[in-house]
């Protein structure tokens, strides 16, 4: 990249001192400074530009908020029986996938529920061969509903349709170990994972906590009287660290305030697929109201102050950025009226603004070759 300066001065310093001095007010020196830069180049720097263009301005409303999970995209892994811990197949952090063991557990009442299914299911298979001319409607009857009511027990206890069809095709009586998988439930990543080998586990008791983080809850709560402009589907969008915004939508009023601060809950829905908030964070967050006057506005990130004016960064000739001064107008939700100085269509820097700054103030005082 290049700073370039770019001067149109007076006489040669050869000519004779006197004319020299004579026309010295008659030279003005006009200087044009820019920054030249690849498109590689305004990459590795966080450069990144945009069109001007006309945008819709509304009201909005600030508060503090607090990044919560999505409790509709997780799930909590429990056991439905007393068992032990056998084996540990995922840990605190993992990505996991629908039907991955988690852990593998062991259970005296699995053991005996598994028993129960291969006898159960034996004598149903020997009724229903003999048929039912040769056993009494009732002996068919009860073997058919022993046979299913045994299923139906491992299955609640845990087992899978799988393990248990594989435990019924052996026909073994010695796989009935009462050893059976946690599996995942819906895909996400593991929150929490409170267990140790080996412990024994109280039927109700979380092992796993999984959630979707690819989209997130942000809760926020305002006086009841700020809400009365915005509504579900209200658009609105994040601060998590400086200057960087994600937006969202509203999903959800409270209808119930709460009972100490009197203030009405706002639930915001925000795309996490970058990973950027994580549960329990503190953000801020802004809910656009109704439409505003619709002018040519830019990113506020795009405006800086250089030499005392209001300036942004104009893109020409594909590579070339140039300091331009603007008058604005109106702010709003991130953005900034434009009265004077761009058009609609011209590109200028969006990202990145603050280099592009130093780089014309180093120049101006000769650090830059």
């Amino acid at each position: 990249m290049n700073i370039f300066k770019i001067t149109v001065a007076g006489l040669l310093l050869c000519l004779a001192w006197p004319l020299f001095a004579q026309d010295d007010d008659d030279h003005e020196e006009e200087e044009i400074e820019f920054v030249e830069m690849t498109a590689a180049e305004m990459t590795e720097v966080g450069v990144r530009t945009g069109p001007v263009a006309f945008r819709t301005l509304s009201e909005q409303i600030r508060m503090p908020a607090e990044v919560v999970v999505n409790a509709y995209e997780s799930a909590n892994v429990t056991t439905r029986i007393t068992a032990q811990v056998v084996a540990r197949h995922a840990k605190l952090g993992d990505l996991v996938e629908v039907g991955q063991p988690l852990a593998t557990l062991s259970s005296v009442e699995m053991a005996e529920a598994q028993g129960t299914l291969i006898l159960a299911d034996s004598e149903w298979q020997r009724v229903k061969s003999l048929g039912k001319k040769a056993v009494s409607e009732r002996r068919y009857t009860e073997a058919q509903i022993a046979s299913r009511q045994a299923l139906s027990r491992v299955l609640a206890y845990g087992m899978t349709e799988a393990e248990a069809n594989r435990l019924l095709a052996s026909g073994d009586a010695a796989l009935a170990t009462g050893e059976f998988d946690l599996l995942v439930p819906q895909q996400g990543t593991i929150l929490s994972d409170n267990f140790i080998v080996g412990e024994l586990i109280e039927p109700g008791r979380v092992l796993f906590r999984i959630s979707d983080e690819s989209t997130l809850w942000v809760e926020a709560s305002t006086v009841p009287t700020d809400l009365t402009e915005y509504e579900i589907g209200a658009p609105a969008r994040i601060a998590h660290g400086a200057g960087h915004w994600i937006e969202g939508r509203v999903v959800q009023l409270h209808h119930q305030l709460d009972e100490t601060t009197r203030r009405q809950g706002i639930r915001i829905e925000v795309d996490n697929n970058d990973d950027h908030l994580h549960p329990g964070q503190f953000v801020e967050a802004e809910i656009s109201g109704g439409d505003g006057p619709t002018v040519l506005a830019i990113p506020d990130d795009a405006i800086t102050l250089l030499k005392g004016t209001t300036t942004v960064f104009k893109l020409e000739e594909g590579r070339e950025l140039h300091p331009r001064q603007v008058e604005t107008g109106i702010a709003a939700g991130g953005w900034t009226e434009i009265r004077g100085g761009l058009s609609e269509g011209d590109e200028i820097a969006v990202d990145g603004v603050f280099h592009l700054k130093s780089l014309m103030l180093k120049s101006s005082i000769g650090d830059v070759d």
